[in-house]
């Protein structure tokens, strides 16, 4: 027993007094909070939890240079604070992500963590409040409803500007693939069935636009995140936070974080309103939806290899079957597909919260931060995969893919100025039901002599504006011009 004793310490709060783990850097607020919020098993987001100990670096700098407390005090915490961003004392952060309170448990999980390691280094003990305390110095001047907005915010600008250049890999990568198979005709397909021929290289290039506007919303929401609400403290009014404070802990914010942040000219605004994030999250889901779009596209292009479409390699990078020997599954591609999926659901999430909030504060801001910042980090994971190991290691198949073209009668298509749309149409017809190609039936039928079949068929007419085979002639690479490309 005398042991036990002295292996815990007292605190004390509102409630009453409890015992905490001497060794523990957290404090009894963090410890309620522990036993209330026991449901996920998942930590706060470790960009979350740094985005809030900059806040409180910011705040401890602030309140030297202002000398509201002892000067030893603030540097102590500011010294807690760079400990904590390197990395240290990581596993005190012990409160679930899941929590009611609209954050307040996080906030006081790091007050208390840096409050008690500031007391070790002016010679105290871990939870002697006397020399530094949780809410009288490393929480002057603040509320949670102002550092927990704020910190989400410089966390979600320094994880969207991953992404975006996340974004880029995929985007150069895409378009990389639009050269390698700009000379490759392949058949293009509208509702799964036979449509009109393209080259391969066009269809990266419509994917590589797709990417490029997901980079371009990334770039340009980031001015909404920079409008912080810090000194607006509890519901916005700013009190307790003089506005010497409130301008000096954005400047240092700047400075700290190197991003172009700007105190709100109304922090009343972005204490309650969480439309900002809502935003933000509806452009990840956007990135989602083309991310799913163009991993399915692929995984079906590569489809096969025998009973599929099979135009497409996608790169091997691991065994596909416990049972099927051989078997390779386009697992990347497949990887990028459920994270777009989860994005989705995140997305959900984020929305109902945002919407959730009720009058000057909004209680769900745990699960908007969870959510927002889990999708950031994964679709900046994803993408980056999809790039580099999936969409660089693309091979075509153009033996394939010219197969399906020979084998369509949509090329039928490229008669109608000359043959007119109902003549054009029974030359599909009889192409499909003889399995022979539009040109032989063509041909065949001695509708159109074969040297002006051959330009009006050119793929460099079929697949670009115009009319096939009118105005001046397209040249064809000497292979073409050698061999035909039918």
């Amino acid at each position: 027993m005398e042991h036990q004793r002295q292996s815990v310490r007292m605190e004390q709060d509102a409630l009453g007094a409890r015992e905490i783990p001497k060794a523990a850097y957290y404090g009894i607020h963090t410890a309620r909070a522990m036993e209330n919020f026991a449901v996920s098993g998942r930590r706060v987001n470790p960009h979350l939890l740094q985005g809030i100990v900059t806040v409180k670096k910011a705040a401890a700098q602030t309140h030297l240079k202002l000398n509201t407390y002892p000067g030893a005090v603030a540097q102590a915490v500011v010294q807690a604070c760079d400990e904590l961003l390197e990395g240290a004392y990581r596993e005190e952060f012990t409160v679930d992500a899941f929590q009611g309170g609209a954050g307040t448990s996080t906030n006081m999980n790091v007050n208390e963590v840096i409050a008690s390691r500031a007391a070790e280094l002016l010679g105290g003990e871990r939870g002697d409040y006397s020399l530094v305390h949780p809410l009288d110095h490393v929480n002057c001047g603040q509320s949670t409803n102002d550092v927990y907005p704020t910190a989400l915010r410089i966390a979600a600008i320094g994880q969207v500007r991953a992404l975006s250049k996340a974004c880029a890999v995929l985007q150069e990568a895409l378009q990389e693939k639009e050269t390698e198979f700009a000379e490759v005709l392949k058949l293009g397909r509208t509702e799964l069935m036979d449509a009109l021929p393209m080259m391969a290289g066009q269809g990266f290039g419509a994917y590589a636009k797709a990417v490029a506007r997901d980079r371009w919303r990334l770039y340009k929401v980031e001015e909404r995140l920079r409008e912080i609400n810090i000194g607006g403290t509890a519901i916005g009014t700013g009190l307790n936070a003089p506005m010497k404070y409130s301008f000096l802990i954005t400047e240092v914010l700047q400075e700290l974080t190197g991003y172009g942040l700007a105190r709100s000219e109304y922090p009343m605004d972005p204490t309650q309103n969480m439309d900002v994030f809502a935003e933000v999250s509806g452009l990840l889901k956007a990135a989602a939806v083309n991310l799913l779009k163009i991993s399915g596209d692929l995984r079906l292009l590569a489809s096969g290899p025998a009973g599929g479409l099979g135009e497409l390699e996608l790169p091997a990078v691991q065994a596909g079957s416990s049972m099927m020997p051989g078997k390779v599954n386009p697992v990347i591609a497949e990887l990028a597909g459920l994270v777009a999926m989860r994005v989705i659901a995140n997305d959900t999430a984020v929305t109902l919260a945002a919407a959730g909030g009720q009058l000057e504060l909004n209680a769900f801001m745990p699960l908007i931060a969870d959510a927002l910042l889990e999708s950031l980090e994964l679709l900046t994971n994803a993408v980056t995969l999809f790039a580099e190991r999936c969409v660089r290691g693309i091979v075509i198949c153009p033996e394939r893919c010219r197969e399906h073209v020979l084998r369509s009668p949509v090329l039928a298509a490229a008669l109608i100025h000359h043959l007119g749309y109902e003549a054009s149409a029974e030359v599909a017809k009889q192409a499909s039901r003889e399995r022979k190609t539009v040109q032989q039936v063509v041909l065949e039928a001695k509708l159109l002599p074969a040297e002006e079949l051959e330009q009006i068929l050119n793929p460099y007419q079929v697949t670009r504006p115009g009319v096939p085979g009118q105005g001046a002639a397209i040249q064809r690479e000497p292979q073409q011009q050698k061999e035909g490309w039918l």
